[in-house]
């Protein structure tokens, strides 16, 4: 007797606890942590206790157990839904010891045929290929949206009765009945929050078998021309034009000199501060260096500009001060203008006379 109270008693401060710890927020700290390990060490005394009182049977039916010890079904719950939180280097490990968690739990209520009929078909459905289980088809959203939003309307319907039947606690010490539906519309309300839990679960456990098979990432090719020119690794960059730090060096990347402090690359000692300082306000893009009459004359000057070319439809100019010049080209006028008027248009076609 004296056990069973020890029990009672280690059963509700883990309880209390468990649910102090769900408004926390500082979750990735190292206090959190350590009060997860202290609360699971709580459910496991609990658990041990459970086994050596004998407590549950395979063999005996729900009407057999006490309405005390109904409450410690719960066990494999708590202890399931605080293990996924528990920190841990192998988070593959974790993740499936909360499986097996999940799995007695509902194993048992099968066992006291608590589980209705959709609900032993997922747990059946779930035994038989564990690594597949979900609640609906992954690749079929409309119908996760609609499973998604059923199963949080049970949901609050089972929390809006567990609230209502433990409203008031001095009638349900009173009344055993009470108390029982009260124990039993929770362990619905966990049966019901156990099948979402495994189906997250095997989703992350597939994220992360795929992440731990998956191939490495190649190195880029010997001919690539990013590779040749040391910009394929840390210091490549999509820009067009080269960074600061590349025309501070030359438009070079790597090291000058190697660990033996030899030189790798033809380098001048200059004032970096003065040259980072004139840069703190440049523009994003290399400016042009000359205009495009200066850029006309240099190419002038070497050479690359065609010289000549088709004049005939330019017109020279006339010195005025040439008379000669001036007499030739106005006898040109007057002999085309006789020659306009004593051929008019149209003469020479002797088709079209009549």
């Amino acid at each position: 007797m004296e056990q069973s109270q020890t029990l009672r008693s280690l059963f509700a401060s883990a309880k209390d606890s468990k649910s102090s710890l769900e408004s926390r927020g500082d979750t990735n700290t190292e206090a959190y942590r350590n009060d997860v390990n202290a609360i699971i060490a709580k459910f496991t005394e609990c658990q041990r206790q459970v086994s050596i009182l004998s407590l549950f049977s395979s063999n005996e039916s729900l009407e057999d157990v006490s309405t005390g010890d109904i409450q410690y079904m719960t066990l494999e719950y708590y202890l399931a839904d605080l293990t996924q939180r528990a920190p841990g280097p192998d988070r593959e490990a974790t993740l499936k010891r909360a499986l097996e968690l999940y799995e007695q739990f509902l194993t048992r209520l099968d066992e006291y045929e608590l589980l209705s009929k959709e609900d032993k078909k997922l747990l059946e459905q779930y035994l038989a290929n564990p690594s597949s289980f979900t609640l609906a088809p992954i690749n079929d959203a409309a119908a996760r949206r609609e499973t998604k939003v059923r199963r949080f309307r049970e949901e609050k319907e089972l929390k809006q009765k567990l609230e209502y039947l433990s409203r008031n606690e001095a009638t349900l010490q009173s009344d055993d009945d009470d108390t029982r539906r009260l124990y039993l519309a929770e362990l619905q309300l966990h049966i019901h929050q156990t099948f979402q839990a495994l189906d997250l679960l095997i989703q992350e456990l597939s994220i992360l078998s795929t992440m731990r098979n998956a191939p490495e990432l190649t190195q880029p090719r010997a001919d690539d021309p990013r590779q040749r020119s040391n910009l394929g690794g840390t210091n490549y960059s999509d820009r067009l034009d080269p960074s600061l730090s590349q025309l501070l060096n030359g438009g070079r990347g790597g090291p000058i000199l190697n660990s033996k402090g030899k030189p790798m690359q033809p380098f001048t000692l200059l004032d970096r501060r003065a040259q980072l300082q004139d840069g703190v306000f440049r523009s994003g893009h290399n400016l042009p260096t000359m205009t495009i009459d200066e850029y006309l004359a240099e190419e002038h000057r070497r050479g690359n500009v065609l010289q000549g070319g088709e004049q005939s439809g330019v017109q020279p100019e006339i010195d005025e001060d040439d008379l000669d010049k001036a007499d030739e080209e106005t006898m040109k006028a007057r002999a085309w203008d006789e020659y306009v008027e004593a051929n008019p248009k149209g003469a020479g076609n002797t088709l079209n006379r009549g």
